[in-house]
């Protein structure tokens, strides 16, 4: 598996940036409130890179508004098969820290629901996401009860 890395640093994300030769852009009529808006880092051979909603800004608008925003980039180096990965995601920190898997309650330990976390690995996709999801509760509190009955 491609590891990810975290980081808030300015000249790392620019240098790992221009290696791929992406530069820093918003998407136009985002921002709200006097809120930032939503940043990219824009590749050229990407789908989107034609998208008229696409604005190409400065780097230092771009580190402006992403310290104003509180945001960390997560990146990838290189793919699992060992290729140059564009593969990011501009995260708010808070939202990288793991979850802690819920306690289950005696309800549904009687009733023999299992819960369960797990992230998804990151991909080579700007697309991807880590979001924990929870395995469906195989059987109802009834067909339990059920079963034990017969």
């Amino acid at each position: 598996m491609a590891l990810s890395k975290t980081t808030q640093d300015h000249d790392e994300i620019r240098t790992w940036a221009e290696a791929r030769g992406a530069k820093p852009a918003e998407v136009a009529s985002t921002e709200k409130n006097g809120q930032t808006g939503i940043l990219r880092i824009e590749f050229p051979k990407a789908k989107n890179h034609n998208d008229s909603n696409l604005k190409e800004i400065s780097w230092d608008e771009f580190f402006e508004k992403f310290d104003a925003s509180g945001l960390a980039l997560v990146y990838q180096d290189v793919t699992t098969e060992g290729a140059e990965s564009n593969f990011n995601k501009l995260i708010h920190p808070d939202d990288a820290a793991p979850k802690k898997a819920a306690k289950r309650s005696s309800s549904a330990a009687s009733a023999g629901k299992k819960t369960s976390t797990k992230q998804s690995p990151a991909k080579s996709s700007p697309a991807s996401s880590s979001h924990a999801a929870k395995a469906p509760a195989k059987k109802s509190a009834a067909k339990s009860a059920k079963a034990k009955q017969g």
